[in-house]
């Protein structure tokens, strides 16, 4: 067997009944792993493991909620009974809330941080300790741009991604002395994933996902590529790690731009306030592939076309101005 041989060994997916969970449960069933599959809908997880058993794969769903540490260590514990060695984590559930964040609901709010943040705390929680006792593993937390930029309208959201890059930076230290054991952060771009359509929306914000947004089946191959060769982060697709360049150089043009475009989107959209996915558990469809914008509106198009632009003239004035 090759060292980045993925056959028979196993992996944990939070968040695999619909979305980038999906496609890498997938990813990680054509590899030959074994399976063990969480999210909150019963029904949605049970189809998901027929999906990766249909691909050859030993795959077994455990019904979870992330946000109750509880149920995550339950996952860990049967995991481990089931196989008898984890060899990867992916955290991946999470949940999002755009709006106002004054007309945020607090408890959508709270369950946001307790979900994405809480969630992959509670997930490191639980597989660390058996990763050190069979001396090897891999953590594979799918993180997001957010972690490195705000996400204009998702403070709770924001603020739950650099939460999770921090945690993900400080593990790495305490993992630094166990040479089989890695914490790795991945950073990837809005995705064509079912994400958004369940997403909780506020304000009349009913944001589409762009057309350019990245295929969640790439992102699903990234981490498997990081399961065979662990790195400590890894920006997946070209558009994160422009956006994180372009944001570290010029902050407030990239989020005064966007947030501008957002609220013309709001003015546009008046009725479309929905708790999605963050109290309740994502109804359909339970799918990989989302629905995508066709057609912006003229005016937010125009309006985020010169917004792009100005900050693209800012980002190369800078880039070619002669160093002292």
């Amino acid at each position: 067997m090759k060292p980045n041989d993925l056959n028979n060994k196993t992996v944990v997916i939070t968040g695999a009944s619909s979305g980038v969970g999906l496609a890498a449960a997938e990813a990680f069933a054509k590899e030959g792993c074994n399976l063990i599959l969480a999210a909150r809908g019963k029904e949605a997880l049970e189809n998901a493991v027929e999906t990766c058993q249909n691909l050859g794969a030993i795959a077994v769903g455990i019904p979870t909620d992330v946000s109750d540490f509880k149920e995550v260590e339950h996952l860990a514990e049967e995991a481990l009974k089931i196989t008898g060695t984890v060899d990867f984590w992916v955290n991946n559930a999470g949940v999002m809330a755009t709006g106002r964040y004054e007309e945020t609901p607090i408890e959508v709010i709270d369950q946001v941080i307790k979900t994405n943040l809480l969630g992959y705390l509670h997930g490191a929680r639980s597989i660390l300790p058996i990763f050190k006792k069979q001396k090897h593993g891999i953590l594979i937390n799918n993180i997001s741009i957010g972690g490195w930029m705000p996400a204009p309208y998702g403070t709770a959201y924001s603020a739950s991604k650099y939460g999770i890059r921090g945690m993900t930076e400080c593990l790495q230290g305490e993992v630094s002395d166990e040479p089989d054991i890695h914490i790795c952060g991945l950073y990837p771009s809005i995705q064509k994933s079912t994400g958004n359509m369940h997403s909780a929306k506020y304000s009349g914000l009913d944001f589409k996902i762009p057309p350019t947004a990245a295929d969640p089946k790439k992102l699903a191959e990234a981490m498997v590529e990081m399961a065979k060769n662990p790195q400590k982060s890894k920006f997946t697709d070209f558009s994160s790690l422009m956006m994180k360049g372009m944001y570290s150089l010029i902050p407030k043009p990239v989020i005064n731009t966007t947030s501008a475009a957002l609220r013309l989107l709001m003015k546009e959209d008046s009725e479309t306030d929905t708790d999605g996915n963050v109290l309740t558990q994502s109804k359909n469809p339970m799918r990989i592939y989302g629905q995508t914008m066709l057609s912006p509106s003229k005016k937010s198009k125009n309006l985020i076309l010169t917004g792009l632009g100005v900050a693209a003239l800012v980002f190369l004035s800078r880039q070619l101005k002669p160093k002292a």
